[in-house]
Parts: structure tokens; C-alpha cells; sequence
């Protein structure tokens, strides 16, 4: 258990929350590659009016699509600033953690001297 504990003293938590904006945007890259669908096929040639109908019939949809992005964008942001806030919250009581030790292995071992000095006080009357 004191091995892990002693390996996370070695992790450099703040550049991890730095570094945090980039990995979430190299993943988004990752999933968009792998979410790529062919194009759909040539619409058959049509009349000037259903042509445009069509159309705004497709310009709709698209601007519908692009405001869901959005959307799912603000959510994916609010989870993302909720994340970097917990793993700064993390960061904060393992540094607390951290020091509580340090205090605790001073203690103990100011402990361990006064018990070996008063064995050898008490073995020496």
C-alpha cells in the first residue's frame, strides 16, 4: 500500500489538470475519425422548385444538427470544468494527505527516540 502511496508523490498533478483540456480534445479528434460516415449519395436530379424545397428542407436540418452540437459542446464543457474541479479537489487532499504523513513519520519517529532513551534510562538504574 505505501508503494502506490509513494508513487502518486511523484506525479506532477498540476500539469495532469493543465494537460487535462488537451487529452479531452484529442479524444473528441479520435471518436469524430472514428464516427466519420460516407457521404451520402448524389440526390437524383429534380424539378427547380422541389429542388429548393429540398434544400431548406436540408439547410433546416442542418442548422438543427449544428445547434445540437452546440448543445451537447456546453454540456461536454460543463462536465469537463466539473472533472478539472474534482481532480483539483483530488490534487488538494492528497497534498494535505501528504504533509498529515510527513507530521505523523516525524511523530512517530520522536516517539521511537524518547522510548529507546527511556529503555536505556530505565536498564541503566
Amino acid at each position: 500500500m505505501a508503494g502506490w502511496l509513494s508513487a502518486l508523490k511523484f506525479v506532477p498533478w498540476g500539469q495532469v489538470i493543465d494537460a487535462a483540456p488537451q487529452i479531452v480534445q484529442g479524444a473528441r479528434k479520435l471518436i469524430r475519425k472514428g464516427e466519420q460516415t460516407a457521404a451520402p449519395p448524389p440526390a437524383p436530379a429534380m424539378p427547380a422548385a422541389s429542388l429548393h424545397d429540398s434544400l431548406a428542407g436540408q439547410v433546416a436540418a442542418l442548422q438543427q444538427r449544428a445547434a445540437q452540437l452546440e448543445e451537447e459542446q456546453r454540456a461536454s464543457a460543463v462536465l469537463i470544468r466539473s472533472l478539472a474541479e474534482q481532480n483539483a479537489q483530488v490534487v488538494r487532499a492528497i497534498d494535505a494527505l501528504r504533509v498529515r504523513t510527513r507530521w505523523l513519520g516525524l511523530a512517530c519517529a520522536l516517539l521511537g527516540v524518547v522510548s529507546v532513551a527511556l529503555l536505556i534510562w530505565a536498564l541503566s538504574r
